[in-house]
């Protein structure tokens, strides 16, 4: 049982061709299935306490994998009783039910038990839980003081994270092999609880992967404020916002951050305030360039977007800039790019567009040639090249004015100093995240932006 940070994220399709690839290597089925009932009962065993234990059975696998965990945990002296949903349906759960000692009650006679193990239906389920089957699984998890997952809480759209049925707030869920999409994507991610990875010997494909945290180099004795990170950003209507991003940027651990607009010092002292030029744009010691916070959508504001467009420095593009550019305008452009939309900016700048939020990103950043952050509750981060990384669930306490601006400064810090532009992303959105979690509950933008300074320190 393993936390997810770096774990890999396959679909159901995804899954199950790693699956039939370990089958044509001479893994058997029935091995897959002991192997994984066997990881989740040793997992239930330590979160149980002992405690009597009712494992539900669908009639598919993730059945045939409940059918295992009773057996494991009745071998191993705990009170366990099963009930199912019909009989199972393929020969390897078949044979899981047949060394199932034990009775089965029917799902609607069940009993409950302090430990609820939802083994009903897992991977791949794309119909709505039926009404009476939801009823019976609410009312056995209601009377449960701890429910238990396996694979996917039973009425999820493993690839969506749509619910089709589900209504219970599991406490935790195993997942097995690998996590699947909705384990990280709303509204989904919020009825997992806490997600645990078992590893059952499926090899999976490092293309989607959840977010770790990131190694940051230490300033050594040859560093100076311009090898640590110089970052531009560029000041709007609403100043507000481009300043908080700029102190984002600063504590988040640019060794220069120089705000370019006209605008009246104050603290913090050490950001400097240059006017808005070309020529300040296009300082060659520039390494990220910040457009977009606050900035305002009038024909002038286009036509400093399109000015910093026309600079070579890396760029991340938020906000206000996000409604004032075309996805094929930014294609032409190249260089490196990381745009930072929420749900709002990103229709408006892509469209609605069809699948699930990862499907959307990807095909995002394809259209738009750069790393696309498709930020909000669930957070996707797409590059060109096919890489995805899923951020873990955040603070809701983000949902703020002005957080956006602080995590695209966060960005550019990262930008400034790294080359993949994936990487520097992933790198911005894990340390807001820990700036969000170490400021607690009911803070602003501004405790946000000066928290970056120890999640910084923290991945030193």
């Amino acid at each position: 049982m393993k936390p997810i940070a770096g774990a890999a994220v396959l679909t159901a399709a995804e899954m199950r061709a790693a699956e039939a690839r370990a089958f044509a290597a001479g893994e058997d089925a029935w091995s897959m299935m002991q192997r994984a009932g066997r990881a989740c009962a040793a997992a239930i065993r330590r979160l149980s306490a002992g405690a009597e234990v009712l494992v539900l059975c669908g009639p598919g696998n993730n059945g045939g994998d409940g059918y295992v965990i009773a057996a494991t945990l009745a071998d191993a002296g705990y009170k366990v009783r099963v009930a199912a949903l019909g009989t199972p349906r393929g020969e390897v759960a078949q044979r899981a039910r047949a060394n199932w000692s034990g009775s089965v009650a029917s799902l609607d006679q069940a009993q409950s038990a302090p430990v609820l193990v939802d083994a009903l239906f897992g991977l791949g389920l794309n119909r709505a839980l039926d009404a009476t089957v939801a009823g019976d699984v609410h009312r056995l998890a209601a009377a449960a003081a701890l429910t238990i997952a396996i694979d996917l809480p039973s009425g999820i759209d493993s690839d969506s994270g749509a619910l089709l049925g589900c209504t219970i707030v599991y406490d935790v869920t195993l997942a097995l092999g690998a996590l699947k999409p909705a384990h990280l994507l709303q509204p989904a991610a919020s009825h997992c609880g806490t997600v645990r990875w078992l590893d059952i010997g499926v090899q999976a494909s490092d293309a989607v992967r959840v977010l770790l945290p990131p190694t940051l180099p230490r300033p050594g004795p040859q560093s100076h404020k311009f090898n640590r990170g110089m970052v531009g950003v560029v000041r709007g209507r609403m100043a507000g916002a481009s300043e908080l991003a700029a102190a984002a940027a600063m504590h988040a651990g640019a060794g220069y951050v120089a705000l370019l607009g006209a605008s009246i010092p104050a603290a913090p002292h050490a950001l400097v305030r240059r006017r808005l030029s070309d020529e300040a744009m296009a300082d060659p010691r520039m390494g990220a360039l910040v457009v977009g916070p606050g900035l305002g959508r009038d024909d002038d504001m286009r036509a400093l977007v399109s000015r910093a467009l026309k600079t070579d420095h890396p760029l991340v593009v938020d906000g206000d800039a996000l409604h004032l550019v075309t996805p094929e305008q930014l294609h032409a452009r190249g260089g490196t790019m990381i745009l930072t939309p929420h749900a709002g900016e990103f229709d408006a700048l892509f469209g609605p567009g069809e699948g699930s939020k990862i499907d959307r990103t990807h095909a995002a950043a394809h259209r738009s040639g750069a790393v696309v952050v498709f930020k909000g509750a669930d957070t996707v981060i797409a590059a060109p090249d096919n890489r995805v990384r899923l951020a873990p669930a955040a603070s809701n306490w983000l949902s703020i004015a002005g957080s956006g601006d602080v995590l695209a400064g966060a960005i550019a810090a990262c930008l400034a100093t790294t080359v993949d532009a994936l990487d520097a992303a992933a790198a911005g959105v894990w340390r807001h995240g820990d700036a969000a979690r170490r400021c607690g509950a009911s803070f602003i933008a501004d405790d946000l932006a000066h928290a970056l300074s120890e999640a910084r320190a923290a991945c030193a």
